[in-house]
């Protein structure tokens, strides 16, 4: 039974349609938070939204393209038009673009993974930070990666964005603590959108990471994801900011195998 934890708050959760973030829209839904539905599919989205409010949840969906300032800018601007606040932020989307390595990645890659990790999320925090310092309270989470702290094969721009993403999040976490809003990060292993079309490419690449997991699984991302972003989306994470939760069944201690088939050279 839900303990309405969230009572009160609106949430914006961005790759909400799917996946991780869809888990985080049910946990934060299931509290008693309003919950904008921000994503690039919109038919998942609006499908994802409907289930919200099928739920008893206020919800709303939002089509944007988080690589596009005005989007973002947008998307937080409709949260507080809808909701009358934004005192919580999630910073999730991400659409892959595949496995290759570092000598034949391009420019143009790095650049436009660099928008979709690190800029969307300044864009939106710097949006969402007036609100949440006027209320003297915000919660940030965004989503970064253990393929950036474990330095994995085959996604170095994804790497690289998301290790920017974790520094950067901590500065924002440092310059803000005194206006009640905390910004932490969140490296999971779960079952998302890039994990199921990952064990498509490579399924014995996928299989052997989640068996070399602690826990022995993949993690579920309304159970185990879910849960741990409702706690830092709670009044509970008043006193915890610039942290890195690695909600990934122990995956982090040792790390894991992750040797995808990058070619002739690899």
């Amino acid at each position: 039974m839900s303990e309405g934890r969230l009572d009160g708050r609106a949430a914006l959760i961005t790759g909400a349609a799917d996946g991780i973030g869809y888990g985080m829209a049910r946990r934060f839904a299931a509290e008693g938070a309003a919950v904008l539905v921000v994503d690039f599919d919109e038919e998942k989205g609006r499908e994802a939204t409907a289930d919200l409010c099928a739920m008893g949840a206020r919800a709303e969906f939002f089509r944007c393209d988080v690589t596009k300032k005005d989007q973002v800018v947008g998307a937080v601007a409709a949260c507080v038009e809808k909701f009358g606040s934004i005192d919580i932020l999630v910073n999730n989307a991400y659409r892959g673009a595949g496995y290759s390595r570092i000598e034949l990645k391009s420019d143009e890659l790095f650049d436009a993974c660099m928008h979709m990790c690190l800029y969307a999320a300044k864009w939106s925090m710097e949006a969402a930070f007036p609100h949440m310092r006027a209320r003297q309270w915000g919660r940030i989470i965004n989503v970064a990666s253990l393929n950036g702290v474990n330095a994995h094969m085959g996604t170095a721009e994804y790497n690289a964005g998301k290790e920017a993403l974790r520094a950067y999040t901590r500065t924002a976490a440092r310059e803000w603590a005194g206006y009640g809003v905390v910004a932490n990060i969140i490296c999971p292993a779960a079952a998302s959108a890039s994990y199921r079309k990952f064990k498509e490419i490579a399924p014995d690449v996928a299989a052997a990471t989640a068996a070399a997991n602690p826990m022995g699984r993949m993690g579920d991302p309304e159970k185990d994801i879910g849960g741990v972003a409702l706690f830092l989306a709670s009044e509970d994470a008043c006193y915890l900011t610039g942290n890195t939760l690695f909600v990934d069944g122990g995956g982090h201690i040792n790390g894991v195998p992750w040797l995808p088939d990058l070619g002739p050279d690899s």
